[in-house]
């Protein structure tokens, strides 16, 4: 078992005495999401001001900037380091086995609650099918094999460019394998990405310094723009919907984690910065960065972080499967079409594969979902109208899920691959590290 370098214990000793309350990064961006939210409920014409909006975009963008490399470094170095080449197929099968069941698991959730509690029973709104027809037809044009070509870039320099996960995933893959194979020769290589890394994690802890900021935007534009009114209309989906994935996160990942010997509780805890910034900003990716820092110091090691958490942006989104289900359910409801046992099925085998095309960024949970209303029955298509003011709420919880699930996913992985620190998991898990200090970010390894 390693031990944290010296370098780790200067890094991490000032941690032990708690800050001020008020220079705690979750407490600032809690802060902002309310004052976010007063500014967009009494003054919409000002949160709705292009400018207010450049705050919550600006942050994301800051944060996708660093995604790519972050990727890379952290893959490529992972991999250049092991001994045994078959541990990287190993871990990838591992990951991609737990991701259908968790997965599963999740689909199965949100139809299970939609019959049982039925929101869209008696709801009286029209759809407008203009609406959302640009969705429909951008779900349309989607297919398998598109999705599996997508994965391959058209050049390495396009991929980084684009900040396409899983072709910088694959890329990185590969360049991994190759300096593997490479021995000794590779080794100054091999440190410098290991340098590289180390100060792509110092920019996103400056970065982060802005997050409060990002996310009083943010939430801001998102009240100003659609109101509260959008959320009183359909309360009922979206207290189901919230409801659900609650239960998803506290019980059936609650149990997986007390399976491999920690508390969901205490995860929640030890990201909770993360969580607060999806929170504000929609968008799961916006905490990718330091979701993976946090991960390895959390003593997972940095070969299955490096695979499980982006694979896991495009195969793990369990609160995009539940609202995929879940939504499905109501359009029906309320459009008063009755789905058999064997079309409810085929929302799950559906939405099995179509939820694998939906990355964190905010608006894909809703294109994904009209390519599978279009498979199950094309009627209900236009009833994506009814929720189509509300997708935006909507957006948070799947993001804030699709997070969690990741974060879980690589503990458990590194759990089941025996790569799993349980010293470091303990000490993390009881104690607060702070990804805004740059010092620790940098130096610790």
């Amino acid at each position: 078992m390693t031990s944290i370098p010296a370098t780790a214990d200067r890094a991490a000793a000032p941690l032990r005495t708690r800050k001020p309350w008020y220079k705690q990064l979750y407490i600032q961006v809690l802060i902002a999401i309310f004052l976010g939210a007063l500014l967009g409920w009494l003054a919409p014409d000002i949160a709705k001001n292009d400018w207010v909006k450049a705050m919550g975009d600006g942050f994301i963008k800051l944060i996708k900037m660093v995604i790519a490399p972050i990727i890379f470094c952290t893959v490529v170095s992972g991999i250049a380091h092991i001994q045994d080449a078959k541990k990287v197929g190993r871990v990838g099968i591992k990951a991609l086995v737990y991701f259908e069941v968790v997965s599963t698991f999740a689909l199965i959730i949100g139809l299970l609650i939609g019959n049982i509690v039925k929101p869209g029973a008696g709801f009286s709104g029209t759809p407008d099918p203009a609406a959302v027809a640009g969705y429909a037809k951008q779900a349309a044009e989607q297919k398998p094999v598109d999705f599996v070509l997508h994965i391959i870039p058209d050049s390495v320099v396009g991929a980084f460019a684009a900040g396409d996960i899983l072709q910088v995933l694959l890329f990185a893959i590969l360049f991994g394998f190759a300096l593997l194979v490479l021995g000794d020769r590779g080794a100054t290589l091999r440190s410098t990405i290991d340098d590289v890394a180390h100060a792509m994690f110092g920019v996103i802890a400056i970065v982060m310094k802005a997050a409060p900021i990002g996310a009083f935007g943010a939430m801001a534009y998102t009240i100003g723009r659609y109101g509260p009114s959008a959320l009183g209309s359909l309360f009922g989906l979206i207290a189901t919907f919230y409801a659900t994935a609650a239960l998803f996160v506290f019980v059936v990942l609650g149990l997986i984690a007390r399976i491999a010997g920690f508390s969901i509780f205490k995860f929640l805890g030890y990201i909770k910065d993360e969580l607060l910034i999806v929170l504000g900003t929609s968008s799961s990716e916006s905490a990718l960065p330091q979701l993976m820092e946090k991960l390895e110091r959390l003593g997972c090691s940095k070969s299955v972080v490096g695979l499980v958490v982006p694979t896991g942006y495009s195969f793990n989104l369990d609160g995009t499967n539940i609202y995929m289900t879940l939504a499905t359910l109501f359009i029906a409801q309320a459009l008063g079409i009755d789905l058999t046992f064997s079309q409810q099925l085929t929302i799950l085998l559906v939405a099995l594969l179509t939820s694998k095309g939906a990355t964190g960024v905010t608006g894909a949970g809703f294109v994904t979902l009209a390519a599978t209303l279009a498979v199950v029955n094309p009627a209900l298509v236009p009833g994506m109208a009814i929720i189509l003011g509300i997708d935006k709420f909507m957006s948070e919880v799947r993001a804030l899920t699709n997070i969690t699930g990741n974060g879980v996913a690589a503990v458990i992985v590194a759990w089941w691959e025996g790569e799993l620190d349980r010293e470091k998991l303990n000490a993390g898990l009881n104690r607060q590290i702070d990804p805004s200090d740059i010092e620790t970010a940098v130096t610790t390894d």
